[in-house]
């Protein structure tokens, strides 16, 4: 039946929502569905829970957290989630990696974050909205200014290019399609100025502006960690978390301490973004920075994206910054590799470099790319609109009578289909880059793992039958990452150290150790340098040791157990001798 599910195409919320369920009735022994919570508007926003069963409970493994579509438009964000999804279920048992993965870590997938807003999208006269639906600030519909609209009827939302002595805008010479930017100095041509696709309420027949949308929430701006009020942040909602959505997604992961990395998917730019959006580099524990440089560079070598740091190359004005995200607060407050995935990049597929560490200073600079690049850039991108997708992302301007403006023409890029999401011919290609990155941040988990159990008997019975043991427990974290997962963590005291317990039988006694004890963090592999030289060495800081000695009688059972929030459980039992 997973046939079905095609990445040709996007889903509205119901046939999602039967995907999922059918993907998971597949592998009712890997997978099962919850809701986390109920949108703004009442729809279950669903968690897919995939882990092997038969192997322990889902809480008992080292997790991954992967969301999709908190913005309204960013439908691709929920196909990757599905793909995914798709590929976990279906290849578990063919796939080595997948097979491991699954028998030893867990993944929750929830791939719409946002459905009220996908909704929209979806709805047969759309309305585009950055994020959530609930009106904010102000419960009341604008009363004028040009309001977003598809005024010719054609399902398309383009441009308006209306002729204007004093417009910015003139036609290429030798592109007529291509307008390029008027010389500062010039005069005496003919000009343009440029509107999005729409109809003008209240118009006083001067003046233009462009009608905000009532629902002006980010729900990507809603998150704890340096959350500022809407004065600051545009769209941050009243106070942190206010938002059901939102709510949903801080409630889960703060509850599932086992989740050790997180990646949230978004559209668009073609890019991993890591943390911080508010500070340099230089406030990371040097240690946490050289891991997350060092998962950018294995994401950029499988998914060939560029791993870059929002605060330094993804900022939308030199002088601010965003705040309340989800990575930055997974990261801050939490203690967890978190990323967002920006998905497509239509400069990249019209063969414009991208920016990254082999070209520092030219290339396809993300959002700074919007406001300078050269004219050739422009040719590059109408070549390819021509060439891979038959024309369909850049509509020839053709006149039209506007029932305000005038005679003005219509067209311009499609945005909506060539640059929002990818165009459906191309969907699968650009989700099925993401999976085998998704793995290897799961696999490089920290990762309790039993090296050694034993019960020795310590002298002869006593007369009332009971004999002294030794009983040692020996545990080896096989993980790359140590059990603690970064040093935020340990800085924000959010991850707790190993916990080792004892069952003992009943009126057996514990001479030595403590029925509970906690022995602090253990380490993995991850810093260590790429090759030996004579000051190198490897003590055991990835192993812990228990001892106990108690008193109990021949054939009584004694059981141990050492877990910890991130790195799994290990349990052990032994028939006294």
């Amino acid at each position: 039946m997973s046939e079905e599910l095609r990445f040709d195409h996007y889903y509205p919320y119901e046939e999602m929502t039967r995907h999922i369920q059918t993907l998971a009735a597949l592998r009712p022994d890997l997978a099962r569905v919850e809701s986390i919570g109920k949108s703004y508007e009442g729809r279950d926003v669903w968690c897919v829970i995939v882990t092997n069963s038969a192997t322990g409970p889902d809480t008992e493994k080292p997790a991954v957290w992967i969301d999709g579509n908190i913005h309204a438009t960013e439908v691709s964000a929920a196909s990757a989630c599905l793909y995914f999804l798709r590929k976990l279920l279906t290849e578990y048992g063919s796939d080595p990696e997948i097979t491991r993965c699954l028998d030893t870590r867990t993944f929750y997938i929830v791939p719409r974050v946002n459905p009220d807003g996908a909704e929209l999208y979806f709805a047969d006269k759309p309305k585009f909205l950055r994020s959530s639906v609930r009106p904010y600030p102000y419960d009341e519909e604008p009363i004028e200014g040009l309001k977003r609209e598809d005024v010719d009827g054609d399902g398309r939302f383009l441009f308006m290019r209306i002729p204007d002595p004093n417009g910015p805008w003139k036609v290429h010479p030798e592109e007529p399609r291509l307008l390029v930017r008027r010389d500062p100095t010039e005069t005496g041509g003919v000009y343009y100025r440029l509107l999005p696709e729409g109809t003008l309420e209240n118009w006083d027949g001067v003046t233009i502006r462009i009608q905000p949308n009532k629902e002006g929430l980010d729900l990507n701006r809603n998150f704890p960690a340096h959350w500022r009020q809407e004065v600051e942040q545009y769209g941050a909602g009243p106070y942190p978390t206010s938002e059901p959505e939102v709510r949903n997604i801080v409630a889960f992961i703060t509850s599932h301490p086992n989740i050790t990395s997180a990646v949230t998917f978004h559209t668009y730019s073609g890019v991993l973004l890591r943390p911080y959006g508010t500070q340099s580099d230089e406030a990371f524990p040097a240690e946490d920075l050289w891991i997350y440089q060092k998962i950018g560079e294995k994401g950029k070598e499988l998914t060939g994206y560029p791993a870059i740091s929002v605060f330094h190359d993804f900022k939308y004005h030199p002088k601010e910054v965003i705040t309340g995200v989800f990575d930055d607060w997974c990261y801050d407050h939490l203690g967890i590799y978190a990323w967002t995935v920006e998905i497509w990049s239509p400069q990249r597929m019209a063969g414009i470099a991208a920016f990254g560490p082999d070209k520092p200073e030219g290339g396809y600079r993300f959002i700074d790319w919007y406001r300078e690049h050269p004219l050739e850039e422009d040719l590059k991108m109408l070549k390819w609109n021509d060439e891979a997708l038959e024309g369909k992302g850049f509509v020839d301007w053709y006149p039209f009578d506007h029932p305000q403006l005038g005679k003005i023409e219509l067209g311009g890029w499609d945005a909506l289909y060539a640059f929002r999401n990818p165009p459906p011919p191309f969907i699968e290609q650009e989700v099925s880059r993401f999976p085998q990155w998704l793995l290897w941040q799961a696999l490089i988990a920290p990762q309790l793992e039993l090296h050694s159990f034993d019960v020795t008997p310590l002298g002869q019975p006593t007369e009332d039958g009971r004999s002294a043991y030794r009983v040692r427990l020996v545990v080896d974290n096989t993980g790359w990452l140590p059990t603690y997962v970064t040093r935020k963590a340990m800085e924000r005291k959010t991850v707790r150290g190993l916990v080792a317990e004892i069952e003992i039988p009943e009126g057996a006694t514990l001479e030595t150790g403590r029925k509970r004890e906690e022995v602090g963090q253990i380490e993995g592999r991850a810093y260590k340098a790429p090759s030996p030289y004579g000051w190198s060495a490897d003590p055991t800081d990835h192993r812990v040791k228990l001892e106990w000695v108690l008193r109990a009688k021949p054939g009584e059972t004694v059981r141990v157990v050492a877990k910890h929030e991130r790195a799994g459980v290990v349990r052990a039992e032994a028939v006294l001798p």
